[in-house]
């Protein structure tokens, strides 16, 4: 049968030419002479014993032999270029379980999640909200994107991002209820999304441990106390990465120039096993390009053009800010010792 093809080079000349209805076109697409274009069709058409084109004209037009043979040069062209392809690129189809921490899910990894389904749409993803390290040891979860110290033995796992935690809050509240300084706190409702340990290391570098706490509502992670602040139900602890984009599409304001380093950071971990995985491997990777192209915005920005004009109506405001040991934004700077928080075991 391969005595009755054509020979290759000629069907290529052939196809580009149809294609873009002329040998001039055809010799640059395929980076060859006029005269290399139109020696390969002439012998095309000896070797089939047909007439291709309909010479004369501006554009070359098919005789009707072209036009029957076109379609299905076309289709083995592109179905030897898909094979190529399958075969030079990992395996990027079927089913890919993950595990994420709830407050970087919802803000961070879903927003982009359209990022991912374009570059590989045959993935079909499974995600779970849980920071809970159990799932680096089930069979039925291949990636895992979790906040700690990563330290996991027996387990792959490598730093993703470490975070620095801020107060956060909506604009729709601090119009309501300023804050012009660390003081005016104890008049706001303080959000945990942990059992207090965040906020303590916050207000002891803002040397405000002995601060008059108002009501205070703790909830089981961070994600929740991040949506009740956007909810005008109080301040929250943000991070910069769950809190960032929120902050950017002014949905939250950082309204103290201050932030703390978190106990444990986001990592990307799984079993030694599955590592090899191509499909785990284009996950891991995108997850490092993503965060890499798309860096963390100023967080501060809005934060200061709100409270200088705030600040800049009440001299004694000020005055009152120093004297209770904080800066607010507007205040000029001074240095500022960052104590390290003290250990905690979970932030989800």
């Amino acid at each position: 049968m391969s005595s009755r093809l054509p020979p290759l080079n000629p069907l290529r000349a052939f196809e580009a030419t149809a294609r873009r209805g002329s040998v001039s076109a055809a010799a640059r697409e395929l980076n060859v002479t006029h005269g290399a274009i139109s020696h390969q069709i002439r012998a095309l058409e000896l070797s089939i014993n047909a007439t291709l084109f309909e010479r004369g004209g501006k554009r070359l037009k098919l005789t009707p032999q072209g036009a029957l043979l076109l379609p299905a040069v076309t289709h083995a062209f592109a179905e030897i270029a898909a094979a190529t392809a399958a075969m030079t690129r990992p395996t990027t189809s079927g089913e890919l379980r993950i595990t994420c921490v709830p407050a970087l899910l919802s803000f961070w990894l879903i927003p982009r999640l359209h990022l991912f389904t374009e570059q590989f749409p045959d993935v079909r993803l499974t995600l779970i909200a849980s920071n809970d390290a159990a799932y680096l040891d089930a069979s039925d979860v291949d990636v895992c994107l979790i906040y700690g110290d990563g330290n996991w033995p027996g387990c792959w796992s490598k730093l993703w991002s470490r975070l620095a935690l801020f107060p956060v809050v909506s604009p729709t509240l601090l119009n309501m209820r300023p804050l012009r300084s660390v003081r005016d706190l104890r008049d706001h409702v303080m959000l945990h999304g942990d059992d207090g340990r965040e906020w303590n290391t916050w207000l002891a570098a803002a040397d405000a441990s002995d601060l008059q706490r108002g009501r205070q509502h703790f909830m089981s992670d961070a994600r929740l106390s991040t949506e009740a602040a956007l909810h005008n139900q109080g301040v929250a602890l943000g991070d910069t990465i769950t809190a960032g984009s929120l902050i950017a599409r002014g949905e939250l304001i950082a309204p103290f120039d201050l932030t703390v380093p978190a106990n444990d950071a986001f990592y990307v971990a799984c079993r030694n096993e599955v590592l090899a995985a191509p499909i785990v491997r284009i996950f891991i990777d995108w997850m490092f390009s993503a965060l890499e192209n798309d860096p963390m915005p100023e967080l501060q920005t809005s934060a200061r053009t709100i409270i200088r004009s705030r600040a800049s109506k009440s001299e004694p405001t000020d005055r009152k800010s120093v004297q209770d040991g904080f800066q607010p934004v507007s205040a000029p700077a001074r240095g500022r010792r960052m104590e390290r928080p003290q250990k905690r075991k979970n932030k989800a």
